[in-house]
């Protein structure tokens, strides 16, 4: 499941560069100069109608003309052969929003889907209204506000709970307990945790960012303030099997780091270059080192480019995915969305990454020992504690 959520994250990429490089578009019907295409061909088009028919005449269950329609658009942004662009029907972006800005009404759980029927909790957020109403890890949910939902996908569900006016009454199955239970949970803003922090020995503040969402930056703020309230004097930055996410968060969290000058800018197809840069108003004034793999892609690669080349911190790890193209994402008029790749991006030294990575200043594997291991402590951790010697602890 990890694995399948880290490919969302790559896949997502630079999402939030959609505001930018399409100027700001989600929202709007695309715009585009017609040209010669694949259905101005007529051959193409009677094909399509042929096939058609041949689903009339010969296939065994009922069709729907929706689901077909969803076939054709999504199977022309595949015919383009780029991993990272994709069709989104109207549910699948609204999914895909919600993760990647951070934040979506709810209850403050992570829902899947039970074998039996209804859902499985598979966690609670801290501090979330699921956890505070007593919901637990290994709760199944079998039915909200009287409705049965053992027969519903976890987007029905999720839609129920946010459609709601204000709370919803679970029908909750808890392992050992004789009767469910019922318990009432408030429907209110729920924001994911995307930063971590915690201060270790010899006040080295630890900072991981999981991914570069739309609350990233204020979690990070938080954290970097708690850490220097702590008496922090060094600091490191865990990106490790970080996707990456929204351009906007990783060069806002830059804009707190690097002097001024430039973060990364982009190129389309067109040689139109646009930039980002640091103000260099709130420069970190304190050693950095940051932790990379081969899990590190996109805005992760931007973060770590832009402090090499500004020679602002030290990268410590493996060389790291290797994703140096920008998403722009236009939203239709029927809720539904397309994703393109648009534009290159490069490092401020002129680096464009793709499919190559940067190369950590300081390379070192993880000790194999702990691949397969769910859990490892800061002490087992040799690229941290490389990381630490770097600054000098």
């Amino acid at each position: 499941m990890k694995s399948d959520e880290y490919w969302k994250g790559v896949l997502t990429g630079v999402f939030g560069a959609a505001l930018i490089a399409a100027g700001g578009c989600l929202g709007y019907m695309f715009t585009v100069p017609k040209e010669e295409g694949v259905l101005s061909d007529k051959a193409h088009v009677q094909k399509i109608e042929y096939l058609e028919s041949l689903i009339d005449s010969y296939y065994l269950e009922e069709k729907e003309e929706e689901s077909l329609a969803e076939g054709i658009y999504a199977g022309l942004i595949y015919g383009l052969g780029d991993p990272y662009s994709r069709y989104y029907n109207a549910e699948e972006y609204e999914e895909e929003y919600t993760s990647t800005e951070g934040a979506y009404v709810g209850i403050g759980i992570v829902m899947q889907e039970n074998p039996e029927g209804g859902v499985k909790v598979i966690q609670c957020y801290e501090g979330g209204s699921g956890e505070a109403a007593g919901l637990e890890e290994g709760d199944i949910i079998s039915s909200i506000d009287g409705t049965d939902i053992r027969s519903l996908t976890v987007s029905e569900i999720a839609h129920m709970v946010k459609s709601s006016d204000g709370s919803v009454t679970l029908t909750v199955h808890r392992e050992n307990a004789e009767e469910p239970l019922t318990i009432t949970v408030p429907v209110t803003d729920v924001e994911l945790p995307s930063v971590f922090y915690e201060m270790l020995e010899d006040e080295i503040g630890y900072i991981r960012i999981s991914e570069f969402t739309g609350v990233t930056y204020e979690q990070y703020m938080d954290a970097f303030r708690e850490l220097d309230e702590q008496g922090m004097e060094s600091l490191v930055v865990d990106l490790r099997g970080n996707p990456g996410g929204l351009l906007t968060s990783v060069c806002d969290i830059l804009n707190e780091i690097l002097p001024e000058g430039l973060i990364v800018y982009m190129e389309d197809k067109y040689g139109n270059r646009e930039e980002e840069r640091s103000m260099g108003d709130n420069e970190l004034e304190i050693p950095l080192a940051v932790l990379v793999n081969g899990s590190s892609a996109s805005a992760s690669e931007i973060f770590a480019g832009a402090v090499q080349d500004h020679e602002a911190g030290t990268i410590v790890g493996t060389t790291t995915f290797g994703k140096g193209v920008v998403q722009s994402i236009r939203k239709l008029s029927d809720g539904s969305a397309v994703k393109l790749t648009t534009s290159n991006y490069y490092t401020p030294n002129g680096n464009n990454i793709n499919k190559v990575g940067i190369t950590p200043d300081i390379e070192v594997e993880l000790d194999p020992d702990l691949l397969n291991k769910e859990e490892i402590s800061h002490e087992e951790d040799n690229q941290l504690q490389e990381a630490l010697k770097v600054l000098g602890k």
